[in-house]
Parts: C-alpha cells; sequence; structure tokens
C-alpha cells in the first residue's frame, strides 16, 4: 500500500513514490496503475493531485496512458535505449565515415570483456541462443538482412548470457549503427565468411567456458570488423 501524503506539493510526493515502487521492483513495465480514484483514497489526496502526478510520470517516460484502459508503467530501460539510440545514430551520422570508426573503438572497449563475462555467466539457453543465430548465419550467405539480423542476435545474446542487466542496456543503443556497419561489410567479398568464423571461435569459447578464449576471440573478430570496415569503405554498396 501506499503511504498517506503528509507534505505540499502533493503531486510531486505521489511522483516520488510511484518511482521509488519502480526501483524496488515493485512494479514492472506493462503492468496497470490503479485508476484515479483508486489511488486518490490510498494517497488519501484529491484526484485533482493524482492527475497532476500522472501528467508528471507520463512526461519523465515512466508511464502510458492507453485512452480506454487505463495508465501503465512503460518499460524504462527500453524507453531510455530508444532515446540514446536516437541521439547517437543522429551524431554519428553527421560524420558517417569517422562515425563507424568511432564504432569499431567503442565495441573493442566493451565487447572482449562481454565476451569473457559471458563465458563465465551463460546459461544453456543462452549458448543455444548464440548457436542458432550462427546457425542461421551459416545458411544467409546469400541474403545480407538475414545474415545482419542474426549476427546482431548473437552479439546482443552474448550481452544478455553475462547476466548483467545493464550491458544489454549499453549495447542496444549502437544496435542500428552496427546493423548499417555490417551491411556494408557484408558487400565486401568474403566478409560475411570472415565474420562466421570468428563468431564460431567465440561460441566454442562460450561453449567450454573459457573467458580468456572468448576474449581473445571476440579481440579478433573485431579486428576482423576494422579491416572489413576499412575496405568497405572503398567498396560501392550495392543496391537494390
Amino acid at each position: 500500500m501506499y503511504s498517506t501524503i503528509q507534505l505540499s506539493r502533493l503531486y510531486e510526493q505521489i511522483v516520488k513514490q510511484i518511482q521509488n515502487r519502480m526501483a524496488e521492483g515493485l512494479l514492472h513495465p506493462g503492468e496497470q496503475l490503479p485508476s484515479e480514484r483508486e489511488l486518490a483514497i490510498q494517497f488519501g489526496v484529491s484526484r485533482t493531485a493524482v492527475r497532476e502526478a500522472v501528467k508528471a510520470l507520463r512526461e519523465k517516460g515512466l508511464v502510458e496512458i492507453r485512452p480506454g484502459r487505463g495508465t501503465f508503467v512503460t518499460d524504462i530501460a527500453a524507453s531510455t535505449s530508444g532515446v540514446v539510440r536516437d541521439s547517437l545514430s543522429l551524431m554519428l551520422r553527421s560524420g558517417l565515415s569517422n562515425g563507424l570508426a568511432d564504432l569499431v573503438q567503442v565495441r573493442t572497449m566493451l565487447e572482449p570483456e562481454i565476451a569473457a563475462i559471458a563465458a563465465a555467466m551463460a546459461s544453456e539457453e543462452d549458448i543455444w541462443t548464440l548457436q542458432k543465430a550462427v546457425e542461421i548465419m551459416d545458411r544467409a550467405f546469400d541474403n545480407a538482412v538475414v545474415f545482419v539480423e542474426a549476427d546482431l542476435e548473437f552479439h546482443l545474446a552474448l550481452a544478455k548470457a553475462t547476466q548483467n542487466r545493464l550491458i544489454p542496456v549499453l549495447i542496444d543503443p549502437i544496435m542500428d549503427l552496427l546493423r548499417e556497419q555490417r551491411m556494408r561489410i557484408f558487400q565486401v567479398r568474403g566478409g560475411p565468411g570472415r565474420g562466421q568464423y570468428h563468431h564460431k571461435q567465440i561460441l566454442k569459447a562460450v561453449s567450454q567456458r573459457n573467458a580468456e578464449a572468448a576474449r581473445k576471440a571476440m579481440a579478433a573478430h573485431l579486428q576482423q570488423v576494422r579491416d572489413d570496415s576499412a575496405m568497405a569503405s572503398r567498396t560501392p554498396v550495392a543496391s537494390g
């Protein structure tokens, strides 16, 4: 139950309590808040104060109002990730060549350690997801869209396999840029095959729970990405 509000600026106190419940995991993404009338009773305030609080929560991106249905908690991580993704995309596309080079550098800082942690922490389900992504890529050397989407799933699955909830949130905003980079590399002669070789080395290391091998395999993959990206910059992108 919520506590009765005692202080002035009532709606701010309502907002604070609801935010705290979200932070404590007592309110989950997709969960519906009680009605305006029920919240007013629980908080011991007027419906006007509740209405202002809901408005403030919506402006913060913490809830969404679905007409005829009610007020629902948003997926905060996804919402935040989307804002960051859009900002990064705009920033890096203002100078695409330098932006893709910056992307490789950031990946080099993050992903070898992600692979190492995944090797130590991955569940059997995580490893199965990685295997399925590799299998899809094996069958998609003639289909850039399918190959690249499976490639992205592989790297995101590695992030999730760390069992650290923050890491996928950090990786997700660069997914659109990774997609663009991988589409360019796919046009380079031998690029998909070289990438797939490294994916299999990473998968092998994670499956064997060998953190150091996973770290080295990812570092080698990112060097391949760097080299193929350089070739892609000299290769016209296929149309159609």
